[in-house]
């Protein structure tokens, strides 16, 4: 059965999830999602003012921002989601001006974390984040609301959107923001180690001359047990000091230092955390830099 052939089947079990990481892995599939995403329907130029200027889009956005943080109250309250206070707060906290955040990406609700992290910090500005085409164009509902109006940036098909998209990334962070971009590209369900990274967080920050904040964040099982039955996670973000880009080398250089200085960073937590080496069943196993596909920007 063909990858494309087996996504097309119903909703996987979170045994069958966690079944096919393992395949995953072991096949160095690092780039592939082994849940569906949404549809995709392409977002045009005219469909997208990436930098919502105006009064009624900053409402939109204030109403929002109070629904998400009312679904994060509840669902820490009945504890579906439960972390720990990051450790490293100061080195997101000292970085000034703007900044390219990463992280892992292991859950569809670690943005909430990275959120209230973010808020926490006190950081000055706001915190964009790349997201999927088809999670902005297709997601109904609450999670749409949310997709549309807390500061994402989608990442389109359509060429020309790109243009505006990284026009608006350039304009974003010289005013001082920070975004968050996953540079492991794909979400995998609780999976605990780092995946190898792709370029685009890394090309991003040395065009504009801006740092990378690395943020790894651990899992260990609680007490407490799911809907499925499985042991609850805590989370615990770790915050690495800003990691400035070498602007005497070449961008390509530059690029690849900030990659590799970022995956050494989540190897060396994972590593202490979880004490142990950290190893894939790929063989040959993978270092820090992703497979290359055409698209390598990274998105959530």
């Amino acid at each position: 059965m063909s990858v494309k052939e087996e996504n097309a089947k119903a909703p996987l079990s979170r045994t069958e999830i966690c079944e096919k990481i393992e395949r995953y892995e072991r096949e160095g599939l690092f780039h592939l999602d082994v849940e569906d995403d949404p549809p995709t329907k392409v977002l045009n130029p005219e469909d997208i003012d990436y930098l919502k200027r105006g009064f009624k889009k900053e409402i939109k956005r204030f109403f929002a921002y109070r629904l998400a943080h009312r679904f994060l109250r509840i669902a820490k309250r009945k504890k579906q989601i439960v972390f720990n206070p990051p450790e490293g707060m100061e080195n997101l906290r000292g970085a000034l001006g703007g900044a390219i955040i990463t992280c892992n990406h292991f859950n569809a609700f670690d943005s909430f974390i990275m959120q209230e992290i973010f808020d926490k910090s006190k950081r000055k500005k706001r915190m964009y984040r790349i997201i999927r085409e088809g999670n902005y164009t297709t997601f109904g509902g609450f999670f749409g609301i949310l997709m549309r109006n807390c500061d994402t940036l989608p990442l389109s098909s359509n060429n020309r959107t790109r243009v505006k998209l990284f026009h608006a990334i350039g304009k974003l962070l010289a005013d001082g923001n920070s975004i968050l971009i996953y540079p492991e590209k794909t979400m995998w369900y609780n999976y605990k180690k780092p995946k190898p990274l792709y370029p685009g967080a890394f090309d991003i920050a040395v065009r504009h001359n801006v740092p990378v904040i690395p943020i790894f964040i651990t899992l260990e099982d609680s007490d407490m047990l799911d809907a499925d039955g499985q042991p609850v996670k805590i989370y615990t973000p770790h915050i690495g000091k800003p990691i400035y880009p070498d602007m005497t080398l070449g961008k390509c250089e530059a690029s690849d230092q900030l990659l590799r200085s970022t995956f050494e960073y989540n190897k060396s937590v994972y590593e202490r955390v979880y004490k142990i080496p950290l190893s894939y069943t790929t063989n040959p196993s993978y270092g820090p830099v992703g497979p290359r596909a055409k698209d390598d920007t990274p998105v959530s």
